[in-house]
């Protein structure tokens, strides 16, 4: 059955459904699915994993900085950030030292051949909008629109700890 918004309609107002399909967890979840799927073969070419890509552009934009901040940065806990860490270490992309003024706190920072795959990388977000379709005003509106539920997500995610 159907209601008037050609929605299916399983006798429960679209806040309480249990249809898969309305849910916005997987909606979120099958964009993510597919969005890293269409980044797969750009990242491939420059040898890298999607992750390992977002670490990459952390650290292109903020230089060195401490394993602490990239993983915030990043929204991820240390142990998901210290493997691939080191496995961009074994590429030779980023070094690991302990900070001099501190030595708790571990610095992050791109080795030159990690600062010369920046340049290839340069056309990845270029080339995944024209894989997908979208063009600049559509991209910036669903970013606002996900930074605003991660935000809100967030902080009821906090009220229920």
């Amino acid at each position: 059955m159907t209601n008037d918004e050609g929605t299916r309609d399983a006798g429960i107002g679209a806040e309480g459904s249990l249809l898969l399909d309305e849910q916005l967890c997987f909606a979120l979840y099958a964009a993510q699915r597919a969005v890293t799927a269409a980044y797969r073969p750009l990242l491939d070419e420059l040898g890298l994993t999607y992750p390992q890509y977002l670490v990459l552009l952390v650290l292109w934009e903020r230089g060195e900085t401490t394993v602490k901040e990239l993983a915030g940065a990043l929204r991820l806990d240390y142990g998901t950030v210290s493997p691939l860490l080191k496995r961009l270490q074994a590429a030779g992309l980023v070094r690991r030292e302990r900070a001099a003024s501190d030595e708790r706190s571990v610095l992050v920072a791109c080795t030159g051949r990690g600062e010369e795959l920046r340049e290839r990388a340069a056309r990845v977000p270029g080339a995944l909008l024209a894989e997908t379709g979208l063009d600049g005003p559509e991209v910036q509106r669903l970013r606002e629109e996900l930074w605003q539920l991660a935000t809100k997500a967030t902080a009821a995610a906090d009220r229920t700890r």
